[in-house]
């Protein structure tokens, strides 16, 4: 692998301009200056052509030994040297690169980052998605353009914000979903192995897969031996109806020794007979060849090619050729001279190769519309491209979006090959059947899901679901109103903190702030979407603000304010309270206003008592569970109230402690 120095890869390309003493210039007598300009003027066509342009190519090149076999000097050294000679390709540059190594550990990968800057004119990577953000934010500040194949946090689609970033694969979430949605697999588990990179990358598939409406019932590392990996497993087993397993670690096909563990252990453990899919994670980033292939990690152990039949590999479509395929034409042609085979290579290497082929299509976007070849310019011109990549074709639309396909491979207990039973196709965002069904261990596919959680104007909650179709003011709400930004309503585990892990207190914190969950039972439709939102809009000091509405973990609760002092049945109960008449006088007035407030807004109770009036830490009475019964009546749910509130001996005792 080639050398990088910490300053840079020094370019071996002899038009790289050299400047002489220009304490000279003056003395020259004017003839020759003149003649020295006039040079100038006819050889500057020339000249444009030795400008260099160099990219840094970011990864845990030397840390890792499976990203080690991605080969990513070749695979840039191939891609370079086939845009300086493409003759479509209007460049007004000669395109170089630089390796640039990317320390294992998220933290110094990010340290290493910023010491980057001078190194190259723009970037792709960084392949650690644990740094994506910091990273863009510091390619914004240098105005570098960073083409990214890894990172898979929806904040960098704010071209506001990160105007920069470009991705050059498909939002991997978005590949899940599709295929998920054509099972009706909503629920997941996502476990990790235990390096920094796919811990950080198991976080943001779980944030991405609940952004979409999907639940994620646990999200953890496999653990550092058998018995933390069975202790993992049994987690899953105890998660709830987990449908799919999705693997954040190196895939098998490529090397991928935990996953070979994980799934081992798992089949020991009858955990592949058919009650989950596994997916690995890692394939949705290139391409796994699978025409005629047999992959030696399934070839030499007859026990894990039981196992891996519960898996469902996804991977980048063959369109052109395979990989093997396209790898053996490019060392035939004599244009790379490696030691090794196709079949020794990590397929990242012709992600690698796209993503510097769609850098350079941007830069000869950028050429024909005469803009300058800015970090931010570079970026918006990778949109409405498309081109032939190593061996599949990448299409980018007119939003940026990369609309390459997929294809599902599948494997039986028998074979060391895998064979194509569907295409993913992300244009259609549908599933297209390939030929050949897939063998599901026993026979039929885990249980499907309701419909609700892929209705794209549905929120579902296990069967509770929120409808997001009702029109407002003359405007059909978008989902995301709902689930972005600071005043969205659905709120996840990414939002709140439960001080008890088994969710079994009321209380929890949001944002460093305390709040109170009340508990909705599983079952109906909420299709009261205004009243969600009215209860967003209500502002009032002697209102308890509606914070939002949890769905995560199959827990699903109204978030409200929390206040200290409790309800005011609990102030009635409480002896060491003295009431007197002007503190009561003040609690009345308080729940006065209150009431005038929501029946002006026209929002009335319907359901007022001293347990649904709270008081917080400055004895200010606020008034809480209003639209509680819009919401249950929406969902069609019957409400028994529960004694003792509803009995005459109840309130003749609080109207006795109230006239104390």
């Amino acid at each position: 692998m080639q050398h990088t120095p910490p300053n840079g890869w020094d370019s071996n390309h002899p038009c790289v301009p050299i400047i002489k003493n220009r304490q000279t210039l003056p003395t020259l007598p004017l003839c020759n200056f003149l003649l020295w300009v006039l040079l100038g003027v006819l050889t500057f066509p020339c000249c444009v052509h030795c400008l260099i342009f160099k990219v840094g190519i970011l990864g845990p090149w030397n840390c890792d030994p499976v990203y080690y076999r991605a080969l990513p000097t070749a695979a840039a050294r191939l891609a370079v040297s086939r845009i300086n000679g493409d003759p479509g390709l209007d460049l007004g540059l000669t395109m170089d690169f630089i390796v640039l190594q990317e320390p294992c550990e998220t933290s110094k990968a990010l340290t290493a980052y910023i010491y980057y800057d001078s190194s190259a004119n723009a970037f792709v990577g960084p392949t650690n998605p644990g740094y994506c953000v910091a990273a863009s934010l510091l390619a914004k500040n240098w105005d570098k353009a960073l083409f990214s194949f890894s990172c898979i946090t929806y904040e960098l689609e704010r071209m506001s914000g990160y105007p920069t970033f470009a991705r050059t694969v498909p939002f991997p979430v978005d590949v899940l979903f599709t295929v998920f949605k054509h099972f009706r697999w909503a629920s997941s588990a996502v476990v990790s192995s235990n390096e920094d990179i796919w811990l950080d990358t198991a976080g943001r598939v779980a944030t991405g897969l609940r952004r979409k409406g999907l639940p994620v019932g646990l999200v953890t590392a496999m653990g550092l031996n058998d018995t933390e990996v069975e202790s993992t497993l049994r987690k899953i087993q105890n998660a709830g109806e987990i449908r799919v397993i999705i693997m954040c670690m190196h895939s098998i096909l490529v090397g991928g020794e935990y996953q070979a563990i994980f799934l081992t252990i798992a089949h020991k453990m009858g955990m592949t007979s058919g009650n989950y899919v596994f997916v690995p994670y890692d394939t949705l980033h290139y391409s796994v060849p699978y025409n005629n292939v047999s992959h030696l990690a399934l070839q030499n152990n007859s026990l894990l090619r039981k196992a891996y039949d519960a898996v469902l590999t996804i991977t980048v479509a063959s369109e052109l050729l395979s990989f093997n395929e396209a790898f053996t034409a490019a060392k035939r042609s004599q244009e790379m001279t490696l030691p090794v085979e196709a079949e020794q290579v990590n397929p990242l290497f012709g992600t690698i190769y796209n993503s510097i082929y769609l850098l350079a299509r941007s830069i000869h976007n950028a050429r024909k519309a005469g803009m300058l070849l800015s970090g931010s310019n570079l970026a918006y011109f990778s949109k409405n491209t498309s081109f032939n990549g190593f061996n599949q074709k990448v299409l980018v639309d007119t939003s940026g979006e990369v609309k390459t396909n997929y294809v599902i491979l599948d494997s039986d207990s028998r074979s060391s090959q895998l064979y194509q039973a569907y295409i993913v196709d992300l244009k259609a965002g549908e599933l297209r059947f390939a030929g050949r069904s897939i063998h599901f261990p026993g026979g039929s596919p885990p249980t499907a899901d309701s419909r609700c959680w892929f209705d794209e104007n549905v929120i579902c909650t296990g069967v509770l679901a929120v409808i997001l179709s009702l029109a407002v003011g003359g405007r059909r709400l978008q989902q995301i109103q709902l689930i972005k930004g600071p005043n969205r309503i659905l709120l996840t585990l990414e939002d709140l903190t439960f001080i008890n892990p088994q969710l079994s207190k009321k209380a929890s914190r949001n944002q460093g702030d305390w709040v109170w969950l009340k508990k909705f039972e599983e079952g109906g439709i909420i299709t009261c979407l205004f009243c969600l939102l009215q209860m967003k809009d209500l502002r009032n000091e002697n209102v308890n603000p509606f914070l939002g509405f949890f769905l995560d973990c199959f827990m699903f609760a109204v978030v409200t304010e929390h206040c200290s002092r409790g309800s005011l049945q609990d102030l009635l109960k409480n002896e060491d309270v003295k009431l007197d008449w002007m503190f009561k006088s003040s609690l009345l007035l308080d729940l006065i206003k209150g009431m005038k407030y929501l029946h002006h807004r026209e929002f009335p109770h319907g359901r007022l008592k001293s347990r649904n009036c709270v008081v917080d830490g400055r004895f200010v009475l606020k008034i809480t569970d209003y639209g509680f019964n819009e919401l249950l009546e929406s969902q069609k749910a019957s409400f028994e109230e529960p004694p003792p509130e509803g009995s005459l001996s109840f309130v003749l005792e609080n109207i006795e402690r109230w006239e104390e």
